[in-house]
């Protein structure tokens, strides 16, 4: 079977439905709409079957599509790119509260000040129809970028605060990463995904306990977790522990020191999981396929542009991609050991740094491109001596400026200016600025600056970013090179070697990532700011959440279980 004819039941009618469906949009009436049988069922394989809660490729409803299509919500998004023979679809987990159509304790009330709005989980899906390949990303959400906020620097969770043309914008300046569509999903889509499938089963191998989450679990084995239970699950980041069985209390319990990493770590499982329990389940029922549907979209968001005729193309394409052969990656950071993070005046608690070359080369296999190439454009990337590059050092260190200067000038860079900036604070970002228009509202972006800004990136080691600021281009350069702590070049000769990292993240019970192999560049190794960089792929932690070996008679666990329950709470972080 060819990689184009992936067969998905009544395709031909699905197109030709979907492309009638597009032109009928533009002034159907609400008769014309009615009149149309609702007896006719097709099988719409929404974008929430490619992401967060209907998992991934998976899941499919079976449902009227002229009813279905009304009750997604579209809004203008910005910044989006057009989709070329690869798709990158951003994936938002929003944390709204006020949003909620009922609110609901479990999650924190938007009455009693549980107002943010931040985007918890962060994914791009990647999509290559030629291929059939689709490969996950997810950006944890301490990330300290330049661009998260129109006015500057702040973690990349709070973009979304400022709308989802701002986070789109962000990851595009921050990243280079050209996103063509938008999906939006808060925690009544999870919950209600959950329940309409009749929750999932998932294995607790020791008792665990979250309080900001409001997951308790209080001994071990397999329990069957509803749509509130299992958003306990994922959005666990102050796990503690059960150190040992004669200790039930859990406010004495060690805690692990990954926090959202650790999240991300069970989200991707759970994925698994719920991916699992849809292939078993079967789809095609069209009354409980479409109990799903009505649950699941009226609490989705997508971008406007993102027709219901492509949803359908891609679901033909993806239709049967097993979750289980699809690339989950994290992108790597260091955390920044200081206690709260003090940059221009303002105080941003617990961040992280994106770390390089690691991060460049997860956003490379993600992408499915090589080395150098520009993800908008699919070309090459300028050669380093093709345009000026400018030096501030902000290190407060004047031997790191200098080993840069002399390592980047014998990599053929044409340095125009070398000079002395200001610290931001204790410990800094490196950031390689850049200029020139921003990503358009409505067409592609072509910059000249940001390709400049990731040929220079691609030679860094250390804590390094892009970012988009004309007023920080040295004038007579395209790009300005700010350094930060702890920043190395990249070996002329080698690429970097692989060793064992020698710090670990504090507070982690039995972390088995404090001893695996990852690339810890040398100045983030000698330097006591930074943790060591964290894996792009992470395997379970043994007390981690993990799919029970299952029945058709119900849960048969892995180890001795019991009836006990898990324990719902009421968690505002």
């Amino acid at each position: 079977m060819s990689a184009r004819s992936v067969p998905v039941a009544n395709g031909d009618r699905l197109r030709a439905l979907g492309e009638r469906i597009n032109q009928e949009r533009r002034g159907p009436t609400r008769a014309r709409r009615a009149s149309r049988s609702r007896s006719r069922t097709w099988l719409f394989r929404s974008l929430i079957a490619l992401g967060l809660v209907v998992v991934l490729i998976v899941g499919g409803v079976v449902a009227d599509y002229y009813y279905l299509g009304s009750l997604v919500h579209r809004r203008v998004v910005k910044s989006l790119q057009s989709v070329g023979s690869t798709e990158n679809i951003l994936l938002i987990g929003s944390t709204t509260r006020c949003g909620l159509a009922v609110q609901n304790a479990a999650y924190g009330l938007c009455s009693q000040g549980v107002t943010g709005v931040n985007s918890d989980i962060v994914m791009i899906v990647h999509l290559n129809p030629t291929t059939g390949a689709v490969s996950l990303l997810s950006i944890p959400r301490d990330l300290f970028v330049p661009n998260a906020r129109i006015i500057g620097a702040n973690k990349i969770d709070a973009a979304l605060y400022e709308g989802p043309s701002q986070l789109v914008t962000a990851i595009e300046e921050d990243f280079a990463i050209p996103i063509n569509h938008y999906v939006e999903l808060n925690f009544d889509t999870f919950a209600n995904v959950v329940d309409a499938i009749g929750g999932v089963y998932m294995y607790f191998p020791v008792p665990i306990y979250d309080k900001e989450s409001g997951l308790n679990i209080e001994r071990p084995g397999c329990y069957l977790l509803n749509g509130v239970r299992s958003l306990q699950v994922v959005r666990a980041r102050h796990l503690q522990i059960q150190p040992n069985p004669s200790n039930h209390q859990p406010s004495t319990w060690p805690q692990e020191g990954l926090s959202d990493l650790a999240r991300i770590r069970r989200t991707h499982e759970f994925l698994r999981v719920i991916a699992s329990k849809l292939a078993a389940r079967g789809l095609g029922n069209p009354i409980t396929d479409q109990g799903i549907a009505t649950s699941v979209l009226p609490n989705l968001t997508v971008d406007s542009g993102f027709s219901e005729s492509h949803m359908v193309s891609l679901a033909q394409r993806f239709a049967h991609t097993n979750i289980n052969k699809i690339l989950q990656l994290t992108y790597p950071l260091i955390q920044v050991e200081t206690g709260s993070y003090l940059y221009q005046g303002y105080y941003y608690g617990d961040v992280a740094f994106p770390v390089q070359p690691n991060g460049l080369s997860t956003i490379d296999q993600v992408l499915g491109i090589t080395n150098g190439t520009n993800a908008f454009t699919g070309t090459a990337l300028p050669k380093s001596s093709s345009f000026p590059l400018a030096i501030v050092n902000a290190s407060g260190t004047a031997s790191q400026s200098q080993s840069v200067t002399t390592a980047l000038r014998a990599k053929g860079f044409r340095i125009s200016s070398s000079t002395a900036g200001t610290p931001v604070g204790k410990v800094g970002e490196t950031v390689v600025w850049y200029g020139g228009p921003r990503p358009p509202a409505s067409s592609n972006w072509t910059s000249p600056g940001l390709a400049a800004a990731q040929t220079v990136l691609a030679q860094l080691e250390g804590p390094a970013i892009l970012g988009y600021n004309p007023s920080a281009v040295t004038p007579g350069s395209l790009v300005t090179l700010q350094i930060g702590t702890g920043l190395t070049v990249r070996p002329t000769a080698t690429a970097p070697t692989h060793s064992k990292t020698k710090k670990t993240q504090t507070g982690t019970p039995s972390s088995s990532s404090s001893t695996a192999v990852a690339f810890d560049p040398p100045g983030v190794k000698s330097s006591a700011y930074f943790s060591a960089p964290s894996l792009v792929n992470q395997a379970l932690e043994p007390y981690d959440p993990r799919a029970c070996n299952l029945t058709h008679n119900g849960p048969a666990p892995t180890s001795p279980t019991t009836t006990s329950k898990v324990t719902a709470g009421s968690g505002a972080g």
